[in-house]
């Protein structure tokens, strides 16, 4: 019975949340008509409708460890991903847009989800905003990380950018706002993102790995308001860029220990990003820096309060040179350590990667990747292994499509 409530709960909020967008997006689309004049149809031609997505499949294999559910150290084509996004413009200053996902990895996801679903009304270079389940703009490579054709990594830097996290880091629901102002011919322009509204993680979430070596599970996740802003300084240096992100959120959910029931609460947790970018002719050289510090409270009925502190901190180093048209090579360094942690190989994690990738044409391409891993903090979960070792190496292949 519990989890038929829990479905339906999940339904509700589901439809109060696409509610709540389909109303945004009326909003923005009578702002065409500001002005003056009536509404008249319009063509298909005359909204500039687009469509376009991805698919890729990939196998991944692990020496002594299994990665994220899927049993990679025997061997796994468990991980599938297919993306499509259409967007359309009413008008200039106006785009109407949504994204959805199929993903499998192991046993997680197997699915379809709402990557985002946004209305975006650009007043001029200097102010412009988006409503509805929107990309958050925190750090180098959180906006872009949905667009696995644009990336020449398989997987990006596990340390700031989890791929058991990625739903959760991708997008709330709520609003931005971005621009940009002229800092004059010597220091270039100065581009902001102001974000605000409620952030949803799944109960499988990677955020959630300790709780659930520890036997604890979230049936519904948790909810809670986010808020944040970033700034990017494009320096007059060509190629340059330097920024930061300050986030801020709360989170809260049900928490349930075998038979026992109660809660799991983070009043504040505070997420600095520092992050730099250079590019030059076939070169790309880039890294950042993010701290997630926060004291989640764990309350269960006639029992005291119990706090688990985490206090994780991360940082990647990355390079690329393209070879060819066609051929691309890369290396980085992601390292990421929770402080808080008691002294095992679960506090930490090192990640060298060095990875290839060859556009067929402008539709096909592969992957081939090298992982050189030290540590379990990230993606390797005491649940699906036996005798969990300290250390891994894990090669990863991917054939994809885009459209």
């Amino acid at each position: 019975m519990k989890g038929k409530m829990d479905i339906r709960a999940r339904h509700e909020i589901d439809k109060n949340r696409l509610t709540r967008f389909l109303v945004a997006a009326t909003v923005l689309a009578s702002m065409r008509f500001w002005g003056g004049g009536l509404a008249r149809a319009q063509s298909i031609d005359d909204l500039k409708l687009q469509v376009h997505g991805y698919a890729t499949q990939g196998f991944m294999y692990s020496t002594h460890n299994n990665w994220n559910t899927a049993a990679s150290s025997d061997g796994s084509a468990a991980w599938t991903e297919a993306v499509v996004n259409l967007t359309v413009q009413p008008a200039s200053k106006l785009r109407i847009g949504v994204q959805a996902r199929y993903f499998l990895l192991g046993t997680l996801g197997n699915q379809i989800t709402l990557d985002w679903a946004q209305g975006d009304y650009k007043v001029n270079e200097h102010f412009g905003f988006r409503i509805g389940k929107v990309k958050t703009p925190t750090g180098l490579l959180n906006e872009s990380q949905d667009i696995d054709p644009a990336q020449l990594w398989i997987l990006l830097p596990q340390s700031v950018y989890p791929l058991a996290s990625r739903n959760a880091l991708l997008a709330h629901f709520g609003g931005v706002a971005y621009g940009q102002v002229a800092l004059g011919e010597r220091l270039g322009k100065l581009e902001y993102r102001l974000y605000g509204g409620e952030r949803v993680l799944a109960g499988d979430d990677g955020y959630f790995e300790a709780l659930r070596d520890a036997g604890l599970t979230l049936p519904n996740g948790t909810t809670g308001a986010i808020f944040g802003g970033t700034l990017l300084w494009n320096m007059l240096i060509h190629g340059l860029l330097v920024g930061s992100t300050e986030s801020s959120m709360n989170a809260s959910g049900e928490l349930d220990a075998g038979p026992l029931q109660g809660r799991v609460t983070v009043k504040r947790l505070e997420s600095p990003y520092f992050f730099a970018k250079y590019e030059h002719a076939k070169f790309m050289i880039g890294g950042e820096y993010n701290r997630l510090a926060l004291l989640p409270a764990i309350q269960f009925s006639g029992a005291p309060t119990v706090y688990k502190p985490y206090d994780q901190r991360a940082f990647y180093a990355m390079a690329s040179y393209r070879a060819t048209q066609r051929l691309t090579g890369g290396l980085y360094y992601s390292s990421s350590i929770d402080r808080q942690a008691a002294l095992t190989s679960a506090r930490y994690q090192k990640d060298w990667a060095l990875t290839a990738r060859y556009d067929f044409n402008e539709f096909l391409y592969a992957k081939a990747e090298q992982h050189l891993i030290d540590g379990t903090e990230l993606g390797f979960d005491a649940s699906d292994n036996a005798n969990l070792q300290p250390t891994t190496r894990m090669t990863l292949l991917k054939l994809g499509v885009s459209f």
